[in-house]
């Protein structure tokens, strides 16, 4: 029988070398080695004073392990058949410092130890070197119990799990084939029993616990019972079987069977000759699914670690850059849309808005112009007033191309402002200023042609107001008697001359007034249509500009996004085809292990572990 869990074993090596974990194998190889041995090594653990040392002595029914008030466990306790009662000390030649559960090196120093001295010997001041490595007390004695293969370890007293081994590797916990927790029953187990017991049960699968003294305590079945639900609260399957060492020494002493099953200690032999018995098949069956348990726990758990970190890493390393890269390109496209929509709206409310400056500065020199020539004579102020025009629209001209250069910069600015995300200056390299010959690009301006009032048309327009004048009045006074030519008659004729000149005069002036002022206008609209074919022909050549200045700078950003979109992608590619197949060899080995765990997990529901004895109220 012992070739099924043997196989499941083996595999469990063999997955450990696969691994590359040689602690694992070793413990593996020495759990083979322990499993084979034909001796049931029985660990005995607990805190102090709750009676271990006694109740070895009461299993073998002999005081081979000191009690009593002011002896201590020091060094672990060995008690295995010999043919006549001897007790050593072992301590290994080396330097301390082995981790626990190392094989006991072959250089060993044994030094025997009279028997009626091995309380010195187990509490270490005797047969011990001091500087040495981990000793421990071995104990020979004739019983047939322990003829049969059975060994007890009675360790040193603690409450740490930790400890429990550490005084020599041969207490250790992964040496033993079953381990006895030991409690006493004037009290309830404690928290760090509790916590002992959790950790042993995870890591040993044949534990009892066995509540000692029920005979100094009158109430002990009620402690078993809480004992037994506090077990079964915290999920320790382990059995608790009371017993009494004394009584059981004192009915071998009067070989009194009815004492003896009172103690409680039949049960407890049973179970242990029950352990003995099954050993190569039960209990090593159990050990095989316990230990590995124990291995793909251990050798999984870097396994998904991996896989996890391979899962995070997806997120930030090549797949994340390769998305991150899309997303350039993605930006770019947008950047790319909306520095031309800005140019082109920018532009257009450019000239939209140098248009109406250069009409609102105009229509003020016009309304001005309309102003001064409802009084003055452009016979007499002309070259005055033209000097005040021309300077008046070179003034115009200058500003107008001056809030031109602002806006066309501030219109670049506004077009960089879509690339200020890749950090670094792309206004152009051009500076825009006003024209120095702007003088040279008006246009002449036309003198009007004025009609001049000449001496002989005032004679002659005189002429004609005094004789209207002069018939009207002749005629007037004829009816009177009087001659047509009088006094009257020729000053009236004489007023109406004058009146005559005065207004033809008047006339012309208003006619000089109103030509010059049609001249102005068109020489105005003549200005506005230069000026303004100049602005608009300015706007567009920066705008072209601006749009082969910020195109190469996108194909440049394209180039250097494409290329590092390119080798994210190339990146990414390869980091997920060694993910994906790293992925899958921890798949596989996950399997495996598996696999491994399902197998020797076989074992136990092939053939159970029969149910742990219950002691008789």
């Amino acid at each position: 029988m012992a070739g099924i869990w043997l196989d499941a074993l083996d595999g469990i090596a063999r997955t450990c070398r696969e691994h590359g974990r040689a602690d694992l194998l070793q413990a593996v190889r020495q759990k083979r080695a322990q499993l084979l041995d034909p001796k049931l090594r029985v660990l005995v653990v607990g805190e102090p004073h709750q009676g271990k040392s006694q109740l070895v002595n009461a299993i073998v029914n002999a005081p081979v392990c000191p009690v009593g008030d002011g002896r201590t466990t020091v060094l672990p306790t060995v008690v295995q058949h010999a043919e006549a009662a001897s007790a050593t000390v072992v301590q290994a030649a080396s330097a301390p410092g082995r981790p626990a559960g190392a094989s006991v090196p072959t250089t060993a120093e044994r030094t025997p130890v009279p028997l009626d001295q091995i309380a010195a010997g187990v509490a270490g001041t005797l047969g011990r070197r001091s500087g040495g490595g981990p000793a421990y007390v071995e104990i020979g004695l004739p019983r047939a119990l322990l003829g049969a293969g059975l060994v007890l370890v009675d360790t040193p007293g603690t409450d740490e799990v930790a400890l429990i081994g550490a005084g020599a590797p041969v207490a250790a916990l992964n040496r033993a084939d079953a381990v006895l927790v030991v409690t006493d029953s004037t009290r309830e187990l404690s928290v760090a029993e509790l916590n002992m017991l959790l950790h042993v049960t995870r890591s040993h699968p044949n534990v009892a616990v066995v509540q000692t003294k029920i005979d100094l305590v009158p109430d002990w079945r009620a402690v078993v019972e809480r004992n037994r639900q506090h077990l079964a609260e915290a999920g320790v399957p382990a059995a608790l079987i009371p017993v009494s060492a004394a009584l059981r020494l004192r009915a071998a002493v009067t070989d009194d069977h009815g004492l003896n099953a009172e103690s409680g200690f039949p049960q407890l032999i049973a179970r242990l000759q029950r352990d003995l018995a099954g050993k190569g098949d039960v209990l090593a069956r159990a050990s095989v699914a316990m230990i590995a348990r124990t291995v793909v726990e251990q050798l999984a758990a870097p396994l998904r670690a991996e896989l996890e970190s391979q899962e995070a890493e997806e997120q930030s390393g090549p797949i994340s850059r390769l998305h991150a890269a899309q997303r350039e390109v993605d930006e770019l496209r947008r950047c790319s849309t909306r520095w031309q929509n800005t140019l082109a709206d920018e532009m257009a409310d450019l000239l939209s808005d140098i248009e109406y400056d250069l009409r609102d500065r105009t229509r003020q020199i016009l309304r001005m112009v309309d102003e001064a020539f409802d009084t003055a004579d452009p016979l007499v102020s002309w070259d005055t007033f033209q000097e005040w025009l021309q300077r008046s629209l070179v003034e115009a001209a200058e500003a107008n191309h001056e809030w031109l250069a602002q806006r066309c910069d501030f219109a670049a600015r506004r077009v960089a402002g879509n690339f200020a995300r890749y950090g670094y200056d792309v206004l152009p390299p051009w500076s825009m200023t006003v024209p120095e010959d702007l003088v040279d690009r008006l246009p002449e301006m036309e003198r009007p042609t004025i009609d001049r009032f000449t001496a002989s048309q005032k004679v002659i327009t005189g002429m004609k107001g005094s004789y209207g004048g002069l018939l009207m009045f002749g005629l007037a006074m004829t009816l009177a008697g009087m001659p047509m030519i009088n006094p009257v008659s020729i000053g009236a004729g004489a007023l109406f001359g004058g009146k005559s000149i005065r207004d033809e005069s008047r006339q012309l002036l208003r006619r000089r007034q109103a030509s010059a002022k049609t001249a102005i206008q068109r020489h105005v609209d003549d200005f506005f249509v230069r000026t303004t074919k100049d602005c608009r022909d300015t706007a567009r050549q920066v705008q072209r500009m601006l749009r082969d200045h910020f195109t190469a700078l996108t194909e440049e950003l394209q180039e250097a996004i494409v290329q590092s979109f390119r080798t994210a992608k190339q990146a990414a590619d390869t980091d997920a085809a060694a993910r994906d197949q790293r992925q899958r060899e921890i798949r596989l080995k996950m399997s495996r292990l598996a696999a491994v765990y399902e197998q020797a997990q076989q074992l136990t529901a092939a053939r159970p572990a029969p149910a742990p004895l219950e002691p008789r109220a």
